[in-house]
Formats: structure tokens, sequence, C-alpha cells
């Protein structure tokens, strides 16, 4: 039994700096949907949306069984990711591009950003879900009950991460609307990840049985996993040393 117990104790460990990290691009996803919004908003768009990820998550945590057969949630996860992150890359450069001055266009209203922001919690959670079943069932069987499809001991540790992986979640958005207030030009960066993390789901979603062009391994492959993170980094990285310089820029300019 103490074997067993350590063994859960190493995985548990594992999975909350697993679902830290899926956390942390949550939470970026988050701090960019909702920068346009005066202050008092932005605190009330990530309440709701912090609210809406730990309501889809612990939905997925019980459906996940019945979830992992629809490939289609992990598709439009990837396309709505990609598709923001490209029009801002778009509007950002075209806007750059113009010789006339441009009026910067008003950013969605209050409830339509919650309702985006909420679209993209639902294809995370499900991605969360998935890496912590895949580090779950690893695990031997503990106790006589099952929940959701999945063994008690298994759905408890995979509860567990989820929980601490949201505490992270909810400092971590607002630490990055707070960046994205102090380097205006880390919003690039940010939905550069953003595009990026798209990438990641589509993957997910190529390499799902019933779609097959990728291998069903491949997503958790660690040539695939490290070369994600390397490009992640460097990202954020360049993000932030790009954002320093401007900001210093601006600030002798002053």
């Amino acid at each position: 039994m103490d074997a067993i117990l350590l063994e859960y104790a190493w995985v548990l460990l594992v999975l909350i700096i697993l679902e830290g990290l899926l956390a942390a691009d949550n939470a970026v996803v988050m701090a960019v949907m909702v920068k346009h919004l005066p202050p008092v908003q932005q605190k009330r768009a990530l309440f709701y949306g912090l609210l809406g990820a730990f309501v889809l998550r612990f939905a997925a945590l019980f459906m996940i069984t019945f979830l992992v057969n629809f490939w289609q949630i992990q598709a439009l996860g990837a396309a709505y990711l990609l598709f923001i992150s490209f029009k801002h890359l778009y509007d950002h450069w075209k806007k750059k591009n113009q010789e006339e001055d441009i009026k910067e266009k008003n950013g969605s209203g209050f409830w339509m950003t919650v309702f985006k922001v909420e679209l993209a919690d639902l294809a995370f959670a499900i991605d969360s879900m998935l890496a912590a079943v895949a580090l779950a069932v690893t695990l031997p069987e503990l106790g006589n009950f099952h929940v959701g499809g999945i063994n008690g001991g298994q759905f408890t540790v995979m509860l567990l991460g989820g929980v601490i992986g949201l505490v992270i979640m909810r400092f971590a958005a607002q630490r990055f609307v707070k960046l994205l207030q102090s380097y205006p030009s880390l919003e690039t960066a940010a939905f550069l990840i953003v595009g990026w993390v798209g990438v990641k789901l589509l993957v997910l979603t190529l390499a799902h049985p019933k779609v097959a062009i990728l291998t069903e391994h491949f997503p958790h492959s660690t040539p695939w996993k490290a070369t994600f993170w390397i490009i992640l980094v460097a990202l954020a990285a360049g993000g932030y040393l790009m954002g320093v310089r401007n900001k210093k820029k601006a600030d002798a300019a002053k």
C-alpha cells in the first residue's frame, strides 16, 4: 500500500505541474480577451471566466469518457484560438502599414467578451482533462467505486490536480492583465502564444482516433512536447524583452 500511495503522490505532483502549465495557457488567453475592457469590467470578466473554467473543468471531469469521442470540440477550440490570433496580427499589420492614422475599433461588449472567454475555457477544459486522464490511468486502481467511468482513486488525483490548476489560473490571469497594461507591446507576443496554443489543440484534434491524420501518441511524445514548450518560452521571453525595450524608449521620449 505504501508503494501505491507513493506512486499516487508522484503522479499528483506531475499532474499539478502539468495543470499549472495548462492553466497558464488559459490565463494568457483570458487576459488578452478582456484587455480592451475598462478595469472594473476586466475584473468581472475574469471572475466569470474563472467561474466558467471551474464549472467546465468539473463537467469535463465527470463526462470525459463521453466527451473524448467528440473531436469536433477540440477542432472548434483550435480554430477559434487560431482565428483570434491571426485576426489580431493582421489588424496590427494593416494598421502599421497604412499611412493615415486609423481609429482603433472598439472591442466586443462585456457579455460578448465573457461568451468568447467561455468558448476558450471549454476547449481548455477538454485539453486539461484529457491530459489528467492520460496520467491518472497509469495508476493502479484504488478503492472499489467509480466516478464517470474512472476508478475512484484515479478520479481523486485528477480532481486535486484540476483544483490546484484553477488556483494557479486565478492568480496568473490577473498578473497577465497587469503585464499587458504595463507593457502594451507584449500584446502581440501574447496573441502569438494564443495562436501557438491553438496549434497545440489542432495537433490533438489531428491525432484523435476518429481523425487519425497524426498518430494517437504524437501529441504526448517527447519531441512534440519539447518543441511546443521551447517555442512557447521563446515567444514569451522575446515578447517580454521587446516590451521592456519599447517601454524604455517610450519613457525616454517623454
